[in-house]
């Protein structure tokens, strides 16, 4: 199935008349259009645009609620609760890193945990958010339950993804990764592509691996079978450990915020999902610059390190996205013909014109 390209501006005036049409204020359908863009720039296909319908979904069930505000429920000077009141993601998300940079900007550290809010997008958009700043960014995130415990088969966790950014040379280090072996998105964008799914990435309600993408997401919504945690299905590939990182995440913003873990989220007509930010100042450990200049050099060691046998590059972190976003920004975003369709079908829903040339 051949992408279709969009333009970047195309994409963000159209994503930018969606939202302020639900009833989102100018600056809100901009921050909105700035995390799903990016996502869709950094290659990240399963949570940009292609999310517009599961918004839709999400605001017309009442689990996003337009004109919600989040607010701070506990605080302290180097952290906060704060509960997110069920606003939209991408608002709760950059209300709680902005205050863990404030925090760090005052005491060196800042740690924010959220209840109450919803899907906020690509993790790493919230831990970049530190970086002009002269912080190291950490973003994390629960999400309705999707992965299955190690040799279980009820989703009990979400793909939980944990993002970090630090300061390097030339390019950022920018670690953004889900803690099971793939994220949902992925199994939706394989089930529009109408390919089988790889073996070893799910599980069905009998207990074996599930190749069909409409299955695993039945499955799923089901809460009889899901997605491996990183690692498989077996101990034998760390797929322990992959399932200790979900559960970490789900301590961090679930049980620290007193909200809800992602075995309960979207149980009634509360989607309930937490996050945790956090923002750390290097100058509680020496030189910023030194610090900087010390990493940036081991990146570059990892870089040239020896290949493996037919490999010509080792990669780290941030490097394909920062690659890809300089790519795209050029060529424009590959869509999916499908979700395409979805967005036409949307812009005539909500009465807003159809832009992009497609």
């Amino acid at each position: 199935m051949q992408a279709i390209y969009v333009q970047e501006n195309e994409l963000r005036s159209y994503c930018q008349r969606a939202f302020e049409a639900y009833g989102f204020s100018n600056q809100e359908a901009e921050i909105i259009t700035d995390v799903l863009v990016t996502a869709d720039l950094y290659g990240i296909e399963t949570h940009g645009s292609q999310r517009l319908e599961m918004y839709r979904q999400h605001i017309q069930k009442g689990y996003i609620k337009v004109g919600r505000q989040p607010e701070i429920a506990f605080e302290t000077p180097i952290s906060a609760v704060v509960d997110g009141k069920q606003a939209m993601g991408q608002l709760v998300g950059k209300f709680g890193m902005e205050l863990a940079i404030t925090k760090a900007k005052q005491s060196g550290i800042g740690m924010v945990t959220v209840r109450n809010s919803n899907h906020y997008g690509i993790a790493g958009y919230y831990s970049n958010m530190a970086l002009p700043h002269g912080l190291i960014g950490v973003s994390m995130t629960n999400s309705f339950p999707i992965v299955v415990p190690t040799y279980g088969r009820s989703p009990m966790m979400g793909t939980n993804p944990i993002a970090v950014s630090i300061a390097a040379e030339p390019t950022p280090f920018y670690l953004d990764i889900a803690t099971s072996v793939a994220a949902v998105g992925k199994v939706e964008v394989c089930n529009k592509k109408g390919v089988d799914l790889p073996t070893g990435w799910g599980i069905n309600e009998q207990g074996v691996d599930e190749l069909n993408p409409k299955h695993l997401i039945d499955c799923v919504r089901s809460r009889m079978g899901g997605l491996y945690p990183l690692g498989g299905s077996q101990e034998l590939f760390g797929s322990h450990k992959g399932y200790g990182l979900a559960v970490l995440v789900e301590f961090l913003t679930a049980s620290l915020s007193q909200g809800t873990t992602a075995n309960h989220v979207q149980e009634s007509d509360v989607m309930g999902v937490g996050h945790y930010f956090m923002a750390i100042d290097p100058k509680l450990f020496g030189n910023p610059d030194e610090i900087t200049r010390h990493w940036s050099k081991y990146l570059q060691e990892l870089r040239d390190s020896e290949k493996a046998l037919g490999q010509t590059r080792i990669y780290t972190h941030g490097e394909k996205e920062y690659e890809t976003e300089a790519i795209l920004c050029e060529r424009g975003v590959p869509i999916l013909p499908k979700t395409i369709e979805e967005m036409k079908q949307l812009a005539e829903q909500l009465n807003i014109e159809w832009n992009i040339a497609a």
